[in-house]
């Protein structure tokens, strides 16, 4: 391990592994199969690379994605680690080229797709590389229980068992129930007892759940706030993704889109973009992700609740993997789970298939609802419960204050109730408001009691009141493309005067970072070299690298060495840019000092 220490250091610039990394290298370097469960974020890749750098031959990474590949290989290049990969972007030219440079010992990893596992011409050809180490990314992937299956997985195992000499094997993933865990020991055929569960607590990331909120708003507002920063936008549907996209590009806001209706040109285009912070903004579906390693996302927002727990988790943890303060918030809505239900109605799975999907669906709602911590919540569905509120999440934070609204909700109760529970929350807020559109007229909708009752609100406002009231219980909506709001069994309570309805107002939406002149600066100057170097910025440096920076001021070399991140290969690259840059914005800022 002292050999790893000094790798660490030299190539990735950092004193210390971080909480997990220790033991899961330790346990490969003793050539013990290992299965490594890290949260997105935990470092899982390092695990794997630094024994790749110690073990001789090359190290065989199995990894589900392209892009993911692409910015892996990338970003050990710039620590001067040879690797490579190959997928279905090269030539077979390229792949029978690479393959030979590969015998010929001038990588140290290679990434593959699971799929070129199933051609024998490849099979035939790893059969003749030196291979110690086969590391498995998203190794869920295996198990048909898991939120991601990808069959082409299953050919891990049968590669293996071709191989002149067993090798160490590997294998990393971020979200594992105690049933995917037993797939993947199982399917892989993992020798002894090495599983290492580094805990799935993401320390840095603020959980947010919103609900009842104008989404459209919300979101606008929020990445105003934030302009500066990074963030994804997941929504359930390609349409979404659309009319999100494009109402936020006629409000002015660098965003992109990215959804499996787009071309693959179109969908690089999108991706290199918001790597390149060429974006800020990415509003996708659930296809983009998996493949991004980019390192400063700041927030992630789930316009739609996702079908389950460890996709949430999953596409949330992709904010903050540089260890920075990030957000992550879902914006919740009933029709949310009409959505992920008709989903699971319309796909061909078995019913035991589809017990099991609405069953993690209602584990999902439940988090939307719950009142306790929302740390908490999510720890214990992975089986990794603590003790204690996190005071970092949106239920421990909220000192929002409490307003009765009970006149307001029993406005609502008593037209919907006169409508005879026939209508949707825009028509009900259209007789609230008085409304003299032709419909309402038509219907005859004025002549009730309830007609103009909240004209001091608009009709929007009224419809955020009325779904709120939904997400609360007090409502319900029925299914179908065209949802009816019906009475709840509390709302009756509220109409009799028996109970009261609390709520909490909403607040201003916040910054995430604060600002800083000097982390600001060195960004313009990270993304200058970005751009001369044809690399995404996080690749010179991220951001938790840049804002130690900004906070020491190092001057010499000595003093950048010892900021997280800055390995010998950066130091002798970007070294003396980065400290001139420091030296004159101090002398800078010395003469205004004195001039003042």
């Amino acid at each position: 391990m002292a050999f790893a220490q000094d790798v660490l250091q030299n190539y990735y610039g950092y004193p210390s592994f971080r909480r997990g990394q220790e033991e899961i290298v330790a346990s490969i370097l003793a050539r013990r199969d290992t299965l490594g469960i890290m949260p997105t974020g935990g470092g899982k890749s390092l695990c794997y690379q630094i024994p790749a750098l110690l073990l001789d031959g090359v190290t065989l990474v199995i990894s589900p994605l392209i892009s993911l590949m692409k910015d892996q290989v990338d970003a050990l290049h710039s620590i001067d680690v040879p690797a490579t990969y190959i997928n279905s972007s090269l030539s077979q030219e390229e792949v029978d080229e690479r393959m030979v440079t590969a015998a010929q010992g001038s990588y140290k990893l290679l990434y593959v797709a699971p799929e070129r596992l199933e051609s024998p011409r490849f099979t035939a050809m790893i059969k003749k590389l030196p291979v110690p180490l086969v590391a498995v990314d998203e190794a869920h992937c295996l198990s048909a229980w898991g939120h991601d299956f990808r069959p082409s997985y299953l050919a891990i195992a049968k590669m293996i068992d071709l191989l002149p000499v067993r090798p160490i094997v590997a294998a990393f993933t971020a979200t594992a129930t105690k049933k995917v865990t037993e797939d993947i020991v199982n399917l892989l055929g993992l020798r002894g007892n090495n599983v290492f569960i580094a805990g799935f607590d993401r320390e840095n990331l603020t959980f947010n759940v919103v609900r009842g909120a104008n989404k459209r708003d919300f979101v606008t507002e929020y990445a105003a706030a934030n302009r500066e920063q990074s963030g994804i936008v997941y929504a359930a549907t390609r349409k979404e993704v659309d009319q999100l996209h494009h109402y936020l590009q006629k409000k002015g806001f660098a965003v992109g889109k990215y959804h499996a209706g787009l071309t693959e040109e179109e969908r690089t285009l999108a991706q290199e973009q918001f790597l390149y912070d060429d974006v800020r903004i990415m509003v996708a579906t659930n296809a983009f992700g998996m493949g991004i390693d980019k390192s400063n996302v700041r927030y992630v927002v789930h316009y739609n609740m996702p079908k389950n727990m460890e996709a949430y988790y999953q596409e949330a943890g992709r904010a903050g993997r540089d260890g920075e303060k990030s957000a992550c918030t879902l914006l919740f809505s009933p029709q949310d789970v009409q959505i992920q239900k008709f989903l699971i109605e319309q796909s061909q799975a078995a019913d035991e298939r589809k017990a099991f999907e609405y069953k993690k669906l209602q584990a999902m709602v439940d988090y939307c609802h719950t009142t306790r911590c929302l740390r908490q919540y999510i720890l214990h569905y992975f089986d990794d419960a603590h003790d204690g509120d996190c005071g970092n999440c949106s239920n421990c934070n909220d000192s929002r204050e409490l307003v009765d609204v009970t006149v307001e909700a029993q406005k609502v109760f008593s037209c919907v109730r006169r409508m005879n529970e026939n209508f949707g929350a825009t028509m009900v807020a259209k007789v609230l408001k008085g409304s003299k559109s032709q419909k309402v007229l038509q219907l005859g909708l004025q002549r009730l009691s309830t007609y103009g009752i909240m004209t001091r609100q608009t009709e929007k406002e009224i419809v955020d009141f009325i779904h709120r009231l939904i997400a609360e219980g007090y409502l319900t909506l029925t299914e179908g493309q065209y949802p009816v709001v019906k009475l709840a069994p509390p709302a009756v309570g509220v109409l009799k005067g028996k109970e009261n309805v609390w709520q909490k107002v909403q607040q201003k939406q916040e910054q995430i970072v604060a600002d800083d002149s000097l982390f600001e600066a060195l960004r313009r100057l990270r993304r200058q070299l970005a751009q001369d170097e044809g690399v995404p910025p996080y690749i010179i440096f991220p951001d938790s690298t840049l804002r130690e920076m900004s906070r020491v001021c190092p001057l010499n070399k000595s003093a950048l060495r010892g900021v997280k991140g800055v390995g010998e290969a950066k130091l002798a690259k970007y070294g003396e840019i980065f400290l001139t840059f420091l030296r004159d914005y101090v002398a800078e800022n010395e003469q205004l000092t004195a001039g003042d």
